[in-house]
Order: C-alpha cells, then sequence, then structure tokens
C-alpha cells in the first residue's frame, strides 16, 4: 500500500543474527602477531637487563658529553675489553669511597700520556682529535708530565677537563694517576634520559689502534620497538574488524522505495 515502506536485509550470518568478527585467518594472524610481539617486546627488555646497567651521574665532569643528572646506560664488559675513547664506569678506593665513577679513558698500558701540544692531549706522540670536548677548551688547563702507564693499567680523564677529578689530579699517587683496568664494571654506550642517545664515537684514537664497538643496545631497542607495534597492531585487529563488520551491515540495509 502507498505511504508504507518495507525494509529489506540481506543477513550473511546464516540466519544466527550474529556477524563474525573478521575472518578466521585475520584472527589467527592478529594471534600471531600478539604473541610474537610479546616475545620480542618482553625478550628485549630481558635482554638489556643482563647487558646493560643504568646510571645517574652526579657530577658535569663529563659535560657536554654527559651533564649533571643525566640517566646513562652502561653495558657490562671486563676490563680487559676497555680500549681508548671508551667511557667507562669503575671504582678506585683512591679516588672515591664507595662510589661509581665516570670517565674516559685516553691511554691504555704501554702508552705514553702528555699534555699538551699545540693545545691538544698526545698520546705516543700523536696528537689526538677531541670533538666531544667543550667548544673552544684546551684539552687541558694545565700541564701535566709525561706519563707512561704501567701495563694493565688506565690513565683517564673527564670531558669537562676545567672542574674534572681524574688521573692529573691524582699524579702523585704511588700509581700516578692510573687506574686498574678490573676496577672497569662497564662501558657507557648512551644518554638515555634526556634522550641523547648513543655517545659518538671517539674516532681522534683510531690512528692508536681499533676502537671498541657499540654495544647491542640499537637492537634491543629495535625489538622492544618492534613488539610493541605488533602487540598494538595485532591487538587492534579485534575492534577494527567489529566496527567495519557493522559498517559493512549498515551499508547493506536500505529503506525500499514506497510504492
Amino acid at each position: 500500500m502507498g505511504g508504507e515502506s518495507t525494509i529489506r536485509t540481506a543477513p550473511r550470518s546464516g540466519g544466527t543474527g550474529t556477524a563474525q568478527v573478521g575472518s578466521r585467518l585475520g584472527q589467527r594472524l592478529s594471534g600471531l602477531a600478539v604473541a610474537l610481539g610479546l616475545v620480542l617486546f618482553l625478550g628485549g627488555f630481558a635482554w638489556a637487563a643482563v647487558v646493560y646497567r643504568p646510571y645517574t651521574v652526579p657530577t658535569s665532569s663529563m659535560t657536554p658529553t654527559i651533564d649533571t643528572g643525566d640517566r646513562v646506560l652502561a653495558q657490562r664488559v671486563d676490563g680487559n675489553e676497555v680500549r681508548r675513547g671508551d667511557v667507562v664506569v669503575f671504582r678506585d678506593k683512591s679516588w672515591v669511597t664507595n662510589a661509581n665513577v665516570v670517565k674516559r679513558v685516553v691511554a691504555v698500558g704501554g702508552d705514553t700520556v702528555a699534555c699538551c701540544t699545540d693545545g691538544k692531549l698526545t698520546v705516543n706522540g700523536k696528537e689526538i682529535e677531541e670533538p666531544y670536548l667543550p667548544k673552544g677548551s684546551l684539552a687541558e688547563i694545565k700541564n701535566f708530565p709525561t706519563v707512561k702507564v704501567p701495563k694493565g693499567r688506565l690513565f683517564l680523564l673527564g670531558d669537562e677537563r676545567q672542574g674534572s677529578l681524574d688521573s692529573t689530579a691524582h699524579l702523585t699517587d704511588a700509581a700516578s694517576g692510573t687506574v686498574s683496568r678490573n676496577a672497569v664494571s662497564s662501558r657507557v654506550d648512551a644518554v638515555v634520559w634526556p634522550m641523547k642517545g648513543m655517545l659518538k664515537r671517539p674516532t681522534g684514537f683510531e690512528t692508536l689502534g681499533v676502537l671498541s664497538q657499540p654495544g647491542p643496545l640499537r637492537i634491543i631497542f629495535y625489538l622492544i620497538v618492534g613488539g610493541s607495534v605488533l602487540v598494538l597492531g595485532g591487538g587492534a585487529y579485534g575492534p577494527i574488524a567489529k566496527r567495519t563488520g557493522r559498517s559493512r551491515a549498515r551499508t547493506r540495509t536500505e529503506p525500499a522505495s514506497a510504492g
């Protein structure tokens, strides 16, 4: 009859009145993505906990590389793995009692270190380029005598040479300011808070030997980020498929023309 209208529907749920949320393949793939994401995410954190130690640097002796209060991640290493240019964490009772110290290794056992030649540090007679120093500063504000680093020991300086209590402040000690390799517990890879990223490679020491390679921090970061994306993406499949299904159902339901 005129003026009356009917609604035509085209249910695809087999008459049950319940629409399936997504395809079975989609559900399986989303579940797999969530499971894989969790493995990567948790595995990344577990790997980081085994390999790295977090430290908060309380002084400005490593400015501008590391500022006061910066949070760093340091890779656990054996002292024998330390090389020139590394920023390391160590403990030495003759320096500070019951506290960690963060400094840069500028010379290792057998090296001869002196300062300054044309305002630059010299190791084994070679001038070292140190771009990590504060802009416009000298390699050292005072001349220190030439030091022959004993075997198994390290000579360390802060990047902020004017205020750093480093090896130059301990030259009168029995070890001439050097520190045993065994005192080193870890090597700083990155400043994570505030997010400054990986430390720049100390390329000025390349002429003296091979530099240390960065730890697996970048790989760990990608694992955690990739895992997060998979978990979020897989978890979002259900709600998205449900919303898409409702939208399709509405488009299939339309009023018939009056007649």
